[in-house]
């Protein structure tokens, strides 16, 4: 029987074409229900999407570009995980168990949707450089001066001394730096969310990783408290990644990755 694969919830009043197509070229249509929100969707006869890493990667790649194309239609989008099917069940069509959950979901997704109007999701990762926080340490300049009169044993080991040291002292940096830099960036969103998945730089230290929900207009106040901690802080390395689709901010109720059903 046939299903639905879903890539995002919209305001039923979304113009229903042209949608285009989605992963692997399959054509999307829009699913109203009643209340007020509906599902972007293609039909889909077989199980969650599952292959080869590159196959995958694609797969992911194409559903991101069908949620951004679909946000900056609409100015406002309920991303939905990647793998979310709605089966059909014996007597009840997918049609008809998307339609129903959205009718049954319509209150939380229709005010999330007003919520995420004309919002962004920014990511904002902060790291320090152990080398630069280090240099005016006085522990790490007795270190320096001495390697330049060891033997070559002698400073392996006060090259390991010296990164310790180094990674000590940044750590405590960013211990102290973390609260103040979440709360500048909160000052500045609406929503801040912790961004567990991220990756700082080989050889930095992480101070925070977040994601923060703006308005469109407010993307700019973001950059320039960035700038401000550059500048006060030469040691920090950043990321400043957007503006995309409010993807750590949905909240959709009780769809999950890989589900057969709604």
């Amino acid at each position: 029987m046939t299903g639905l694969y879903v890539y995002a919830i919209v305001p039923a009043d979304t113009p229903p074409t042209p949608l285009g197509t989605g992963i692997d070229r399959a054509p999307l249509e829009l699913v109203a229900g009643p209340g007020g929100a509906a599902a972007v969707v293609h039909e889909h006869a077989g199980n969650p999407y599952d292959g080869a890493d590159e196959d995958v990667r694609r797969w992911v790649l194409e559903h991101g570009d069908v949620v951004e194309r679909v946000f900056d239609t609409t100015g406002t989008v309920l991303p939905v995980s990647f793998n979310v099917i709605v089966a059909a069940a014996e007597g009840a069509p997918a049609r008809d168990r998307l339609r129903d959950w959205l009718g049954r979901s319509s209150t939380q997704l229709v005010g999330r949707l007003g919520r995420l109007r004309d919002r962004v999701e920014l990511r904002v990762e902060i790291a320090l450089d152990p080398h630069d926080v280090a240099a005016g340490h006085p522990d790490a300049r007795a270190l320096l001066a001495e390697l330049e009169t060891r033997p070559a044993g002698v400073q392996r080991l006060l090259r390991k001394r010296l990164e310790q040291l180094e990674r000590e002292v940044t750590d405590a940096l960013a211990d102290e730096l973390y609260p103040e830099y979440r709360r500048r960036l909160a000052a500045l969103a609406e929503e801040i969310t912790e961004n567990r998945s991220a990756r700082t730089e080989p050889g930095t230290v992480a101070v925070l990783t977040v994601a923060v929900l703006v308005a469109r207009d407010g993307m700019a106040r973001v950059g320039e408290e960035l700038a401000d901690i550059q500048r006060e802080q030469p040691a920090a390395r950043i990321r400043y990644l957007g503006p995309w689709p409010p993807y750590s901010f949905a909240d959709v109720p009780a769809l999950a990755p890989g589900q057969q059903g709604a």
